[in-house]
């Protein structure tokens, strides 16, 4: 059961295990996109068509009709990566094996939809992968296995998704045989130390220049490519959104928050409440992604601006 492309490493490792039989895959249906607002199927989807299989999309998945098609096809187990619904307790208890979760965090921190994000807006410096056997709650269930991997400088949101959804599908792989097995006993999560990691909505890409230049630095990398961090140019009595896609601190310089300090070819410069962020990638509305050397020969920054809104 899957959804988005952080799944399909998942999927993608099933069908490659000679061991396992995948019986059907589960998806959210087919939604409007793009200009025409032509149905389009999920990444999962279109994974699991190419890869042969049978595909079940039920609108909600406590509906019953669907319940009993997924009773019918008595699975042992269900792998669930990034299906974007609550499940019942009536399809948890459906596979004798139960049902396991590929969760992209250490838990029980980031429990939630958006783990990948809030481990990079936080400032941590690992995160990694929890296979977890599913209970009613919101990611409460009780833990099989993990895996951990560092956060690195370079990384953004999309960068360590790619890397968490490929160490999900290995972990799979390794954890499905000694658990059907029994040789894998699940353990429950620590009562200390749980977050809620809360859904990202396009609002949070907003830049508060009076925070930290490390805080803003970590937001441009977690809000990387969605929603992106942006701030807003007054210009020609008009403003522009401004999308800032890549940055970096730029300990030595200060001044008011949002003001522009220095630009040129290695970034502009824009001071922060403590700190300041070069920026050396930035787009404007309407605009394509540039360097920072790109935009300045077209668009002026001048020193002393004031970015916000």
């Amino acid at each position: 059961m899957g959804t988005a492309d952080l799944a399909c490493a998942s999927l993608r490792a099933l069908c490659r295990e000679k061991s396992l039989q995948v019986i059907a895959v589960v998806s959210q249906p087919d939604k409007p996109k793009g200009r025409d607002m032509k149905l389009q199927p999920t990444p999962v989807k279109e994974l699991a068509l190419a890869e042969g299989l049978a595909v079940l999309q039920p609108r909600r998945a406590r509906d019953e009709d669907f319940i009993a098609q997924l009773r019918s096809l008595q699975p042992d187990l269900i792998v669930v990566a990034a299906y974007g619904q609550i499940l019942p307790q009536s399809l948890l208890d459906i596979p004798r094996l139960g049902c396991l979760n590929v969760h992209t965090s250490l838990l029980p921190r980031y429990r939630g939809a958006a783990p990948i994000q809030w481990a990079i807006l936080d400032g941590d410096a690992e995160t990694g992968v929890t296979i977890m056997k599913m209970d009613a709650g919101l990611d409460t269930g009780p833990m099989v296995s993990t895996t951990r991997t560092a956060i690195l400088a370079e990384d953004n949101a999309q960068t360590l998704h790619d890397r968490l959804a490929q160490l999900g599908g290995e972990l799979l792989i390794k954890t499905i045989p000694d658990y059907a097995a029994g040789k894998l006993v699940p353990t429950p999560q620590p009562a200390e130390g749980a977050t809620y990691a809360r859904k990202i909505s396009k609002e949070d890409g907003l830049i508060d220049w009076s925070q930290p230049a490390r805080v803003l630095w970590n937001r441009v990398r977690g809000f990387t490519p969605w929603p992106g961090a942006y701030t807003h140019l007054k210009s020609d009595g008009a403003t522009r959104l401004l999308k800032i896609w890549l940055a970096e601190v730029e300990p030595t310089r200060s001044g008011a928050p949002g003001e522009i300090l220095h630009a040129d070819k290695n970034g502009v410069v824009i001071a922060c409440g403590e700190q300041a962020l070069r920026v050396t990638q930035l787009q404007r509305e309407g605009g394509r992604r540039m360097s920072a050397q790109e935009f300045l020969a077209g668009h002026l920054l001048a020193v002393g601006t004031r970015l916000g809104a």
